[in-house]
């Protein structure tokens, strides 16, 4: 009879023999489980005792052999953390791809547009380029690149692309102007 023998022939019983009753444990088996249970008690007498030698010694926060949360660590991994612990994902990841938009929008386009702000409350990339037929091109492919932009950082991170035209020139005062002249309207705006 191997081990499991016994424990079959417990429920394996006939219609007219009863079925066996599990063997109690013996003298072994009781020395196991009391040294299971010694060890464990052990383990939290120590465990209270350590929290209350911390306590007296003002916190449980010591410099060890052990890493904890106070260790150096790469720069990487420092700006990482800070970055996921103030829940600045979507504006980093934003940033990122304002130093790569070449890259995403392609050289042409570029050279024309340029990312100017974000909005993360609205979820707002707005763009500045530097001619009005340059901006009706940016508005037309506007969905496209929201939809590239998506895939890239993540499915909402962008909704809308505003795109601005060029900035008119400074408004010059002067004995030249007409007054209440807002300029040249329809080439800058």
């Amino acid at each position: 009879m191997t081990a499991e023998d016994p424990q079959r022939a417990q429920g394996s019983g006939t219609a007219g023999e009863p079925a066996k009753k599990a063997p109690e444990p013996s003298g072994v088996d009781l020395a196991r489980v009391a040294l299971r249970a010694a060890k464990e008690q052990a383990r939290a007498r120590g465990d209270a005792a350590q929290q209350k030698r911390q306590a007296r010694r003002g916190g449980g926060l010591r410099s060890g052999a052990r890493a904890d949360g106070r260790d150096p660590m790469a720069l990487g991994a420092a700006i990482n953390r800070l970055i996921t612990e103030r829940g600045w994902e979507a504006p980093a990841a934003v940033g990122g791809v304002m130093g790569r938009w070449p890259q995403i929008v392609g050289p042409d386009l570029a050279n024309h547009c340029e990312p100017q702000t974000y909005d993360e409350d609205e979820r707002v990339l707005v763009v500045r380029c530097d001619s009005t037929a340059w901006a009706t091109n940016l508005r037309l492919l506007a969905p496209q690149l929201v939809a590239r932009l998506n895939e890239d950082l993540g499915h909402g991170t962008v909704k809308v692309i505003k795109v601005l035209g060029p900035g008119g020139p400074d408004r010059r005062y002067g004995p030249l102007r007409a007054p209440g002249s807002t300029g040249p309207g329809d080439t800058y705006g």
